[in-house]
């Protein structure tokens, strides 16, 4: 089975380490139950319980800590890591919160080259440490030109941090965090660490959310906090590499969030309208309502291949194949997008029964919007994706295949990563992954495809149309598509999903795309040339009923009461 069951858990690994950290993980929580689990979330009480269980298991030592730190056999292995953010985010937001924010707070660490830093971490890592990342600034948001946390020189060589920061995870209960601002005089980036235990730490408050209620966001404050070099993780160009860098290796995470919560909810919402009659008759036995469930398990599936596949390319990384900086933000911007999508038809489907507190569902609806808004809003991302549409669509380069990416490799090239040279990011050509595919609806769309490459190349955006931000990220819209696509027609194979699978889910791909280039021609001017174009690309799927009802009877009827959490 494809989407994650943890009462039938079927992940391939090739070790059995890894497979012990989730199937402990998993009766952790099925041993909590829902209930317990619901009623910590009311009360918003910290999650002393999943720490400690941490701590004993020594489970972010064991997933966290790259080669050549901590335990011998230790890695950052990409493929595992993923995995525990399904994980995680499937039994409640609030605990991938404290993972998530930890992998930011260790960023700049491991990319940093403070050697004795990384190995104090490694051995916090070992004690149940957490982490936290302070980039944020209550008036400058990520803004890191504007940041105002500064270290003051002293005459001995030290220096005093002054500042704060804002929206700061686990900044209550960090081992360490990692703070980012610049020196006073020189402006000169730089990284250093600091103890929320030390005198000069002060936690000023927890900042109150509707989502991750038991998470501590924070704002923090130093005043005069003695800063000496044996805290600097990195200056100048590396500590502004590491705060990019970082975040690119933290916002893939919120995709796969996004996946576990929906599919917690797929399986709640359907078991509860699988058993539930109105006017005589099952709920599900309603047209609607299967053309709801379907859909909404293509879009789920769709998310979860596009998230292997950007995995992959991630763990294939160098300095000569840095693919992964068009698909990570698509994990991060799409995917999450799809997920507030997919939450949104189930709901439609269960209708009230998603509000009431002893469900799963109902802090998925609250949670669920957060993950697009956060580690760089939509907005964010797509201005970067937007930027190799040329490279992708028209420039060709030759890289050898990438294979699924469960090897047991440490993938330290995230670490050494360098940020810019954007432009010079090559791709093969994206129609290699549409060989030997012959399925009704992907050939629709890669008419679409097609007649979107000849737009571009032929009737470009004016320079008016390029310094309007909003036509360029509805542009974008479309052009988002096409990787997506390639991604799953690359993992569609590696993952053996099935032809009216596949076929359903390039139904919707077709009716998106039309749906994006219909707001581009009835939104913004266009010329009569590009008016046309807009028009042909608004085309209407291929409707195959027998294939909608294999999907349905076979892939998402079958898994009523495939699970249930224990309560």
């Amino acid at each position: 089975m494809f989407l994650f069951n943890p009462k039938a858990y079927d992940r391939a690994h090739m070790d059995n380490e890894s497979r012990e950290i989730m199937l402990k993980t998993i009766d952790f929580f099925e041993k909590k139950g829902l209930k317990k689990i619901k009623e910590d979330d009311q009360a918003a009480i910290w999650y002393e319980d999943f720490l400690d269980f941490l701590k004993k298991e020594k489970t972010f030592a064991r997933l966290l800590t790259p080669k050549g730190y901590g335990a011998p056999d230790s890695r950052w292995d990409m493929w595992r890591i993923e995995e525990y953010n399904e994980l995680l985010s499937f039994y409640g937001l609030c605990y991938w919160y404290a993972w998530q924010v930890t992998i930011l707070g260790l960023g700049p660490i491991w990319m940093g080259n403070n050697e004795d830093v990384k190995h104090k971490t490694a051995k916090l890592l070992e004690e149940g440490g957490i982490f936290a990342f302070g980039l944020s600034e209550k008036a400058h948001g990520a803004d890191l030109y504007s940041s105002e946390m500064m270290l003051y020189p002293q005459p001995d060589g030290s220096f005093l941090a002054r500042g704060s920061k804002y929206y700061i995870g686990n900044g209550n209960a960090a081992a360490l965090v990692s703070t980012f601002g610049k020196i006073q005089g020189t402006g000169e980036y730089v990284f250093f660490v600091v103890d929320p235990k030390h005198p000069k730490y002060e936690c000023v408050k927890k900042i109150d959310t509707s989502g991750v209620r038991q998470a501590y966001v924070s704002e923090y404050k130093l005043s005069d906090y003695p800063i000496t070099e044996k805290d600097i993780l990195s200056r100048g160009q590396l500590a502004w590499d590491s705060s990019l860098n970082t975040v690119n290796v933290g916002k893939f995470e919120l995709g796969w969030a996004s996946i576990g919560i929906c599919t917690h909810c797929f399986y709640e919402a359907l078991n509860h309208a699988a058993s539930r009659q109105l006017y005589g008759q099952l709920v599900t036995d309603f047209p609607h309502v299967k053309k709801l469930f379907t859909e909404a398990y293509a879009r789920l599936v769709a998310m979860k291949l596009v998230a292997l596949r950007a995995g992959d390319y991630l763990k294939a990384a160098s300095n000569m194949d840095r693919r992964y900086l068009l698909y990570n933000p698509i994990v991060k911007m799409k995917v999450t997008t799809q997920g507030e999508k997919v939450i949104q038809m189930l709901h439609d489907v269960i209708a009230a029964k998603g509000f009431e507190q002893d469900t799963y569902f109902e802090m998925a609806v609250r949670d669920i919007g957060m993950l697009p808004k956060l580690e760089g809003t939509t907005h964010v991302n797509m201005a970067l994706i937007i930027k190799f549409i040329q490279n992708y669509l028209f420039n060709k380069d030759e890289y050898p295949n990438v294979p699924v990416g469960s090897e047991n490799s440490d993938d330290g090239y995230l670490f050494k990563q360098y940020a810019g040279g954007l432009s010079k990011v090559t791709f093969p050509d994206y129609r290699k992954a549409y060989e030997g595919v012959d399925i009704a609806n992907f050939n629709v769309f890669k008419q679409q495809v097609e007649t979107f490459r000849e737009m571009l190349k032929k009737t470009p955006p004016s320079k008016e149309q390029g310094k309007n931000v909003d036509y360029s990220m509805a542009m974008g819209e479309m052009f988002t598509l096409i990787p997506y696509a390639q991604l799953i027609l690359e993992n569609m194979r590696n993952y053996k999903i099935d032809e009216p699978t596949v076929d359903e889910i390039f139904n919707f791909m077709v009716r998106d795309f039309s749906q994006y280039a219909l707001s581009v021609y009835s939104n913004f001017e266009n010329s009569p040339e590009q008016e046309a174009y807009l028009k042909e690309l608004i085309k209407k799927p291929v409707i195959n009923d027998e294939k909608f009802k294999d999907v349905w009877e076979k892939n998402v009827l079958s898994l009523k009461d495939k699970y249930v959490m224990n309560e």
